[in-house]
């Protein structure tokens, strides 16, 4: 099974140091849509791996975490896309969870429940965490270079192997030409 794991904010949708708190504060970034399009398409499942710590500092409830992930699976099929799962870790930053991006657990727990090795998957994000959560499952790391990607690429310390990307539009054309 071809298998592409995908960072949200950021790198799906734009990011807010506010937290993205509803389905109305949710908008895709260029491209980003189009993508998920283009890599289903090619046979690939997508699942979205994602920390929303805004779970655990009271912004909001698990069930508009969910409404949510429906905005972006209806947006992603109006496109002509797909994701299979979502993916995400509502523990607060400073919590010793295994779950919490840059850890492995969630990718991990990916890999577990879709019967898949890591080797030959990416994770796609714009953060350090996205890339060093890949290196630590033995994913491949992908750093995209919207949201905080351009920062972070900046601040070097990539793990070895870490390709860069300016969009998830490039990545997947990249993937699936």
């Amino acid at each position: 099974m071809k298998l592409v794991i995908l960072d949200r904010d950021g790198t799906i949708n734009q990011d807010s140091v506010d937290f993205i708190k509803s389905p109305n504060e949710w908008r895709p970034i260029e491209g980003s849509l189009e993508a998920i399009a283009r890599l289903t398409q090619a046979g690939y499942r997508i699942v979205v791996a994602t920390n929303q710590s805004g779970i655990a500092r009271g912004l909001f409830d698990t069930a508009t975490l969910v409404a949510i992930h429906d905005t972006v699976q209806r947006a992603a099929m109006q496109a002509g896309g797909r994701i299979d799962a979502f993916f995400f870790c509502p523990h607060s930053a400073d919590s010793a969870c295994a779950c919490r991006k840059p850890q492995p657990g969630m990718l991990l727990e990916v890999a577990r429940r879709f019967n898949v090795s890591l080797k030959d998957t990416y994770m796609v994000g714009d953060a350090h965490r996205d890339v060093a959560a890949a290196s630590a499952a033995g994913a491949r790391p992908v750093l995209v270079l919207t949201g905080r990607g351009r920062k972070t690429r900046e601040e070097g310390n990539l793990p070895p192997g870490t390709e860069v990307f300016d969009d998830l539009a490039a990545f997947a054309e990249h993937l699936a030409p």
